[in-house]
C-alpha cells in the first residue's frame, strides 16, 4: 500500500505504466466525464465515478489479485480501511472476471485513513481495503478515479 501526495508520484518507480497512469491522472478534473477510459486495453485502464459515500456496514472488504489500484479523488472526501490480507474470513471467494474477492469484516481496521483530492492510494494484491467509507457521520458525493495497472506491469526493481 502506498498513500501519498499526488505531486510525489515521481518518487516510485514503477515504470511507463506507473508513468502513464499519473500522466492521464494530470488531465482529469471535477468535472471530467465519468465513465472507463482504456489506456492500453485491458491491461492498464481507468475508470471515473460518482456516488456518495457510505456507513461502514454497507461497505464491501475486497482485493484483487490481477491489478493494482491506484485510487485518487477528484472532489468531495471519503474513508478507507486497510486490512492485510492474510487472516481474513473469505465472504465471496474469488471471481476472476471481477478481478475481486470480499472478506468478512473485522471489528477493527489496522488502517483508517480519509482521502481527499490531491492524495493517491496504491493498493496491491496483498491490500485488502474497503473503500467508500463516510468520513463522518453524514454521506456526501466523490467523484473519484480508480486506475487499475496489470500487476505484472509495473517495475518492481
Amino acid at each position: 500500500m502506498i498513500i501519498d501526495r499526488f505531486e510525489n508520484h515521481t518518487l516510485y518507480p514503477f515504470g511507463s505504466a506507473w508513468n502513464a497512469a499519473f500522466e492521464f491522472l494530470k488531465t482529469l478534473t471535477p468535472e471530467s466525464e465519468t465513465g472507463k477510459v482504456l489506456m492500453q486495453g485491458d491491461r492498464l485502464y481507468a475508470g471515473v465515478d460518482c456516488y456518495n459515500t457510505k456507513a461502514r456496514d454497507a461497505a464491501k472488504l475486497e482485493t484483487h489479485r490481477k491489478y493494482v489500484d491506484i485510487q485518487v479523488l477528484l472532489s468531495g472526501s471519503e474513508c478507507l480501511e486497510i486490512f492485510p490480507k492474510n487472516g481474513l474470513k473469505v465472504s465471496q471467494p474469488y471471481n476472476p472476471e471481477k478481478d475481486a474477492e470480499f472478506y468478512q469484516v473485522p471489528a477493527d481496521a489496522p488502517v483508517r485513513i480519509t482521502l481527499s483530492p490531491g492524495e493517491f492510494l496504491v493498493f496491491f494484491p496483498e491490500d485488502a481495503h474497503m473503500p467508500g467509507l463516510m468520513s463522518g457521520n453524514v454521506s456526501q458525493p466523490v467523484k473519484k478515479v480508480v486506475i487499475k495497472v496489470a500487476a505484472d506491469l509495473l517495475d518492481k526493481g
